[in-house]
């Protein structure tokens, strides 16, 4: 066995905690140096680049703690902004087979804290934190024939991943790129992905500018503008809503579609708005209902739940609630049981509630 795995092996061991005291081996090894802690996963950032002007591009090196992840899926970001650590998602750009190096592209919003924080404040050295990797949204263990890879805006990162994962294995079958974005300025990875085209006989590119002239996705601009036989094609889609369901109404077979949506879902109001009282009970504060959902409620009332992707996918924002009903924004679907965990991002209340935070 290798030194540095045995090493490894044994700084992980419960027996080491114990020895070292209460705040266990990583809380004394980061004295050291931040990133060669063995149980949180950690990345020290080695190069910082902007494409666009409102985005960022980070290389990182994770330590040894993270286990990697699949092509597609999204991984939980920390960063200290303040004292106090920040959590996004964030879907790595690099393909999985990445050599010990992760990509991360992320555009910053207008008031965006921790975007904004990370295209304009880190630096080479900085350290970020690493959740584990999670997401349904892969390409299928058996590589389609025929490909069709669309992204929307910053939705490009997780099929970009699957693109460079799909050329890294030495994939020969047809793939077809097509990427959305409102301006040419907006165009992430476009010279890369040029690049690509050129030494992949097999792989089409194709980029829309849709405030520049450049038509909404449609099956007609899929079969001639991109140059796509939709019958018997998997796409695989990330952006916004509306570019999903515009790709769902456009295939054959719309079970040949995997996808993924990045926009928070939007609170839709059936009926008289609900009325009672919101009662935080770690907080011991109250509030009354408002707009919103129930994470937007509580950031509206002072208080400053744990979130992370602010549309149900990553489980950040999972918290108890001891009583009353809620609705799930996505699916329309109440619930009044007692003591169940809810998440705060896609809930909204349909009466009293109480929460536990």
């Amino acid at each position: 066995m290798p030194v540095a795995t045995a090493t490894r092996r044994l700084l992980r061991s419960p027996l080491v905690d114990l020895l070292v005291g209460p705040h266990g081996i990583d809380r004394y090894l980061e004295l050291v140096r931040p990133e060669i802690t063995v149980r949180d996963a950690r990345a020290k950032v080695l190069d910082v680049r902007r494409q666009t002007p409102r985005s960022v591009t980070l290389t990182l090196r994770p330590n040894d703690a993270w286990k990697g992840f699949r092509a597609g899926q999204f991984v939980k970001v920390g960063v200290e902004i303040g004292g106090v650590r920040r959590t996004r998602t964030y879907s790595p750009a690099c393909a999985e087979h990445h050599d010990g190096e992760l990509e991360l592209t992320v555009t910053a919003h207008p008031g965006g804290l921790v975007s904004n924080h990370l295209r304009e404040q880190l630096r080479p050295g900085s350290i970020l934190h690493l959740g584990e990797a999670q997401g349904e949204f892969v390409l299928p263990d058996e590589r389609p024939d025929r490909l069709v890879l669309i992204s929307g805006g910053s939705g490009i990162t997780p099929v970009l991943s699957m693109l460079r994962t799909l050329c890294a294995e030495g994939h020969a079958d047809e793939v077809t790129f097509l990427h959305y974005a409102r301006t040419k300025a907006d165009w992430l990875y476009r010279d890369e992905l040029a690049r690509l085209a050129e030494r992949h006989p097999n792989l089409r590119v194709e980029y829309v500018a849709t405030r520049e002239g450049g038509d909404h996705l449609s099956r007609a601009q899929l079969e001639t503008i991109a140059g796509v036989e939709l019958n018997g094609a998997t796409a695989a889609v990330c952006g916004p809503p509306a570019l999903i369901d515009a790709v769902t109404e456009a295939w054959p077979n719309p079970d040949a579609v995997i996808s993924e949506t990045f926009t928070p879902p939007a609170v839709s109001v059936t009926g008289p708005q609900a009325t009672g009282t919101l009662r935080f009970l770690a907080s011991d504060q109250t509030a009354e209902i408002g707009s919103g959902t129930l994470l937007e409620q509580a950031e509206a009332a002072g208080l400053t739940p744990e979130f992370g992707c602010r549309m149900g996918i990553c489980h950040t924002c999972t918290c108890r609630k001891a009583g009353g009903t809620v609705r799930n924004v996505l699916t329309g679907e109440t619930s009044d049981e007692e003591d169940e965990d809810i998440q705060l991002c896609i809930s909204a209340p349909a009466g009293d509630v109480a929460l536990d935070i």
